[in-house]
């Protein structure tokens, strides 16, 4: 079985079978957050994020296998793997510390500023230009994150703005690796591949930062906890997680990742009915400009035609 091939019309719209694809994806990281800040009370965050990343590896290795994965073949892609792994794995540790903080309806949002810092570094990286619509887009989600972060709203203290602002750091990780996938050698190896070197790097990063921590886990996790994890694990990073960097390989990194702007829309619903999370007009309104401003970044050409079976290029096996 042959891994996905590079497409060279990187810039093309999404196909509706990758934008349906997307959308599943966006409902899935949605609740990731809110799963994760479920386990907190019995699993902590950086031990969490390391088992999840220890489950996740062979679960990529299986389905890498399956599909006829190279894994340990040289390609000259290491250099590259790792640079994109140590980001990913600091990245975490900023999401996973960050929502010890903040509420993930807050966290929801600010994660999904990522689009934000890749449409930028789309432009400087890739050469993928922005248009007066485009940077009016970044302008609005500019102004939601800073109305959100700067003013002052009940139960938020100086804790809850330290952890928006972990979270909006690992909005900036993601990006920047997303950009790594897209720019470097690894845009030629399979997902999995890819995807492997992030994972397995990670793995020591978010280890070590567990112990600087003193992490423990007091007591045996709820089978509901571990229920958790594995989604998390298998399902989150293993699947979704390959899913996205195949999507990355053959689409538009800022249009694909600016489409992620759905993701606060199911996180913010989600967390206000299972977590209970308080949600202020403040925070509603800043939501709204985040938002509208992605959709603004991503928001596609009158003229561009969406391609015919696309997503065959990315699920092909």
């Amino acid at each position: 079985m042959s891994s996905p091939q590079i497409n060279p019309s990187a810039a093309r719209p999404l196909s509706a079978g990758a934008i349906a694809l997307m959308l599943m994806l966006c409902l899935t990281w949605a609740f990731n957050q809110i799963a994760v800040k479920l386990v907190l009370p019995e699993i902590p965050p950086m031990l969490q994020a390391t088992i999840r990343s220890i489950g996740a590896l062979p679960v990529l290795f299986i389905i890498g296998t399956f599909r006829g994965v190279k894994f340990f073949e040289r390609d000259g892609t290491w250099k590259a793997g790792l640079i994109a792994g140590l980001m990913f794995g600091i990245e975490f540790v900023l999401i996973y510390q960050g929502l010890r903080f903040t509420p993930a309806s807050r966290a929801v949002v600010f994660l999904y500023t990522a689009p934000f810092f890749v449409a930028l570094g789309a432009y400087q990286v890739l050469g993928e230009r922005l248009g007066g619509t485009q940077w009016l887009g970044l302008a609005v989600s500019f102004a939601g994150v800073a109305l959100a972060i700067g003013v002052p709203q009940p139960d938020v203290d100086a804790k809850v703005l330290l952890g928006d602002l972990m979270i909006v750091g690992g909005a900036g990780l993601w990006a920047a690796t997303t950009l790594v996938a897209k720019s470097t050698r690894l845009r030629f190896v399979a997902p999995e591949k890819a995807l492997g070197y992030q994972v397995a790097t990670s793995i020591p990063i978010l280890g070590l930062a567990a112990w600087l921590f003193g992490e423990t886990i007091p007591h045996t996790p709820s089978p509901q906890a571990m229920a958790l994890v594995a989604f998390q694990a298998i399902w989150v990073v293993g699947t979704t997680f390959t899913l996205w960097f195949a999507l990355v390989k053959t689409y538009s990194a800022s249009k694909l990742s600016a489409f992620t702007f759905i993701t606060p829309l199911f996180g913010v619903v989600g967390s206000y009915f299972i977590m209970h999370d308080t949600l202020s007009l403040t925070f509603g309104a800043a939501a709204v400009l985040v938002i509208a401003g992605l959709f603004l970044v991503n928001r596609p050409s009158q003229s561009a035609a969406a391609p015919r079976d696309a997503l065959l290029n990315v699920t092909k096996t």
